[in-house]
């Protein structure tokens, strides 16, 4: 029995399958070696049980790029939508895709080994070897797609992560359990933090703490103690509007990062994907016995902002953070720590180029990851491996096509040469971005991220479990 099964839609031109290959009349006149099928969709079943989706263009260039979805999709897909798999195929990249199999939104278990099953099936679909593979992540897909960089299998020639979870699950459960942790425990929300029962017990938490943040906004009090959570969850102070809030004013700042919270969903999702993340992982990895409340402030970037807010609301903000410090009592279970170590977590050592690009501002995955990443490559000494840039820009993953396709095209100039040199600067990238014309203005910045806040502390540091 074959290792997968294959469906056509919607292709052009004459496709006969015989035997398990498929061949058509027609070559491109392009020197690339033209697929052996036709352009357009196909899709088919891994052994695993996963789906893959594929798109091959009208003139193939030779690169395939191996797109990996984030957290939440339950189908399978080869591109982050629509119109930036329309700008590929329309400069002909070939596109491929998985949906991961297991039991959990979080598919990390199972997404790497998905994710190159479905190159094999593509590149025995097209019945040429491409000349190029790029592994292509969003969100918890960066994730996978460094995961790629540092096992590319003789597959995979380059890395492109875009909004990626590149600081890993350990450091995304910690974090935010120091967040939800501290909402729950100061504003009197008797709730489950960690280990839930069903899918159904996460939301019955996330909701209660969502209605508690909603009334303890309207009070000066509540409005300090969300600030301090949200220091801890290492949220922007921009979410909405076309400039982040001033830092002279703390409330404007705060509000920002209320709206983060719910109008963007975040606290939502910190809950319940926790407990998709336990659900795959055997139990919770997070732990906070021992962490001082004071201290994991005082590494903030909003440490000021805080205090100034509780001065306004006249609260002892070293009393809540005593009070933090004395009554953090979530233990870890050892066996899910191994477990996510072993899957949900990077070493640095990267084995092939890689370019990551954030929002500055990232309600989901903050900018602050990024930070994390790159002091975890150096430490491993790859450092020449990994570049950075970052969209001057609000929301998890809300990137332009064009800012998208001009990153991989600045990772294949990197491929082709063998050396970085300027392309991945801002000024080029919005250059390179602008020339597709697409129909926007490329946003690329300077920018220098946050030390992440919480998680495990610096790469190579241990937090108490």
């Amino acid at each position: 029995m074959s290792r997968w099964t294959i469906r056509l839609t919607a292709v052009a031109g004459a496709v006969a399958l015989v035997g398990g290959s498929a061949s058509v009349t027609a070559a491109g006149a392009d020197t690339t070696p033209q697929p052996a099928v036709a352009p357009g969709a196909y899709d088919g079943v891994l052994g695993s049980g996963a789906t893959w989706l594929a798109h091959v263009p009208q003139q193939w260039n030779g690169t395939v790029v191996l797109f990996a979805h984030g957290f939440g999709a339950m189908r399978a897909q080869d591109a982050p939508n629509e119109e930036t798999r329309q700008a590929l195929l329309d400069r002909g990249y070939a596109l491929v895709g998985s949906s991961y199999s297991g039991p959990s939104l979080w598919a990390l278990e199972t997404a790497v080994d998905d994710q190159y099953a479905a190159l094999a099936a593509f590149e025995d679909l097209l019945g040429v070897e491409p000349e190029r593979a790029i592994a292509f992540g969003r969100s918890m897909g960066g994730l996978v797609s460094a995961r790629q960089a540092e096992d590319p299998r003789g597959e995979i020639d380059g890395v492109l992560t875009t909004c990626g979870i590149v600081a890993g699950g350990l450091n995304l459960n910690d974090y935010q359990l120091d967040g939800v942790y501290t909402l729950a425990h100061l504003l009197g929300v008797d709730v489950p933090l960690v280990r839930y029962e069903s899918a159904e017990q996460a939301q019955q938490a996330a909701d209660a703490l969502i209605a508690a943040v909603t009334a303890q906004q309207g009070t000066p009090q509540g409005r300090a103690r969300i600030a301090l959570a949200s220091a801890y969850l290492n949220l922007a102070t921009w979410y909405s509007g076309d400039a982040p809030a001033s830092p002279d004013d703390p409330a404007a700042e705060q509000v920002q990062q209320y709206q983060a919270l719910i109008d963007g969903g975040g606290l939502e999702r910190y809950v319940t994907g926790r407990q998709q993340i336990e659900l795959v992982a055997g139990g919770n990895s997070s732990s906070n016995v021992g962490v001082d409340y004071g201290e994991l402030l005082r590494s903030s970037v909003h440490a000021d902002q805080v205090a100034a807010l509780y001065r306004e609301a006249g609260l002892d903000l070293e009393a809540d953070l005593a009070t933090l410090t004395r009554d953090a009592d979530v233990e870890a279970d050892p066996e899910a720590v191994a477990d996510l170590t072993r899957s949900s977590t990077v070493t640095g050592e990267l084995q092939v180029p890689e370019l990551a690009i954030h929002t500055v501002a990232d309600e989901l995955v903050p900018v602050e990851h990024e930070d994390w990443y790159e002091e975890l490559v150096h430490r491993a000494g790859e450092t020449r491996q990994l570049r950075q840039a970052y969209v001057n820009g609000t929301g998890h993953c809300e990137f332009q096509p064009a800012e998208q396709v001009a990153a991989l095209q600045a990772l294949e100039q990197r491929l082709d040469t063998g050396r970085w040199g300027g392309v991945a600067e801002p000024e080029r990238l919005n250059a390179a971005a602008d020339a597709l014309q697409l129909g926007t203005t490329a946003r690329y910045t300077e920018f220098d991220p946050p030390r992440l806040v919480g998680g495990l502390g610096e790469p190579g540091r241990e937090r108490h479990r």
